[in-house]
């Protein structure tokens, strides 16, 4: 049954997925983020915008040391992120994000929510509503990235880093969201 719950949130995700090239954060300017990422005319997109700032909202979470999702401050990440890049748009996405300060709006903490209970509502949310359950899955995929210091945002990788924390959670059910998704081991990254 467990199997065919992982492969059903798969199934979900690969629609949901591109085929982007990897971005290095160190290497990307805000302009180019802004006009390239953000902004860029519908045919010319290769990422979802909203996936990206959840990927780089759970990246600068990690960065900042802390445990916990936000689940309301994504607009205002966003928004701070956009001003940041405005007033620096030659500085490196990288270096913005560590200017941009996070909200500690209604916060959910990844070391007390149980690993077996977060993959069963995120099976469910892949059936009603694969959109969303992608979308959390990118956060989770940044603050990985974050933790072990990483800096490439490459969603190329987003199916086997939600196959790595299904099989953890499986796994190890008793565990805490949070020492799942820093157990998932992800592919090398390139600099």
């Amino acid at each position: 049954m467990k199997i065919a719950a992982v492969c059903a949130v798969l199934v979900c995700l690969l629609p949901a997925m591109s085929h982007a090239a990897p971005i290095d954060l160190g290497a990307l300017t805000c302009d180019k983020y802004e006009n390239e990422i953000m902004n860029a005319p519908a045919a010319s997109q290769h990422e979802d915008a909203v996936d990206v700032v959840m990927w780089l909202f759970g990246f600068a979470v990690a960065k900042s040391g802390a445990h916990v999702m936000y689940g309301d401050a994504l607009q205002q990440f966003g928004n701070s992120l956009d001003i940041e890049c405005k007033v620096h748009p030659n500085t490196s996405l990288l270096d913005t994000l560590a200017t941009v300060k996070l909200a500690n709006t209604n916060p959910m903490d990844l070391d007390t929510l149980g690993c077996a209970t977060f993959e069963a509502r995120h099976v469910e949310m892949a059936q009603s509503d694969p959109q969303s359950a992608n979308t959390i899955m990118m956060w989770l995929l940044g603050y990985s990235v974050g933790k072990v210091g990483g800096r490439i945002l490459d969603s190329n990788s987003l199916t086997a880093f939600a196959a790595g924390l299904a099989n953890q959670c499986t796994q190890h059910p008793d565990s805490t969201l949070y020492d799942a998704v820093t157990s998932v081991k992800l592919p090398k990254q390139k600099k």
